[in-house]
């Protein structure tokens, strides 16, 4: 645990002194301080438009710095091969590819903090309080990005950035349109609706973690009225991080397989 603990500080440091990563930022910091200026010219609706860019930007961004850490800190441990001065100490692939895990995680939690104050505090400045409907969005959102990362992880451990990168956007992609998918292959129906609906348990349901203005169950929900409750919170937790942790074995897996010789 002491080694995991350690590559995972080490990916961190690693992760917050990337000048690509704080590029991201500040663009989704630049959207959501934008929101608050944009809301001051519309008709009693600035706190609606602030809500909703202000997720927007922290969906967005956060996912593509979930996808460029996943797919590039393994990735750039084996182009500057420090991977093979690693390996021969007492360290197992599997803490390796874990500690990595760890560290992304532990930057992913702060980039979505800093984002997700930044939004509630534009809220603040227009006369808001701290709204639980926003913290629960914003902790969807950080699941949601756990769940993209560690996939991005899983295309790493054998193939290049810029591929993997296309793969995990990809099934970003297709995993938040699960709905849709389902849609179509009921309205399919035979043999091709039974294999769309075979690969909509596969791939990662990542429509759930963004809820904000669709049907739930049987009600619609939004972040401006009622939300999701505690038992959403806690199942779609447990979905992300159990989706999570299947990813992350199926990239430890590819990892113990890969020769570095």
């Amino acid at each position: 645990m002491t080694q995991i603990l350690a590559i995972a500080l080490n990916t961190f440091r690693e992760a917050v002194r990337n000048k690509v990563l704080y590029s991201l930022l500040l663009f989704a910091l630049a959207l959501i301080l934008a929101s608050f200026f944009l809301g001051e010219f519309t008709l009693g609706e600035g706190l609606r438009l602030t809500r909703d860019l202000g997720l927007f930007g922290v969906d967005v961004f956060g996912v593509l710095i979930a996808i460029f850490l996943g797919v590039n800190l393994l990735y750039k441990e084996l182009q500057l091969k420090t991977i093979y001065t690693l390996l021969p100490k007492p360290i197992d692939r599997h803490q390796f590819v874990l500690g990595k895990w760890m560290g992304m995680v532990m930057t992913l939690a702060v980039q979505v903090t800093v984002m997700g104050m930044v939004a509630q505090g534009m809220l603040l400045l227009q006369g808001a309080d701290v709204e639980p409907a926003m913290l629960k969005a914003l902790w969807l959102l950080f699941v949601n990005v756990v769940v993209v990362t560690s996939i991005a992880l899983v295309f790493s451990a054998f193939s290049t950035p810029f591929l993997s990168g296309l793969f995990a956007l990809g099934l970003f992609i297709v995993g938040r349109s699960t709905p849709d998918l389902l849609e179509m292959g009921r309205r399919m129906g035979g043999g091709a609706g039974l294999v769309v609906a075979a690969l909509t348990k596969l791939i990662p349901n990542l429509h759930l973690f963004f809820p904000s203005g669709t049907i739930v169950g049987v009600e619609r929900v939004t972040v401006h009225q009622a939300f999701v409750d505690a038992s959403y919170l806690v199942w779609t937790t447990l979905y992300g991080f159990g989706y999570s942790a299947l990813a992350l074995g199926a990239a430890i897996l590819i990892f113990r397989r890969r020769d570095f010789v």
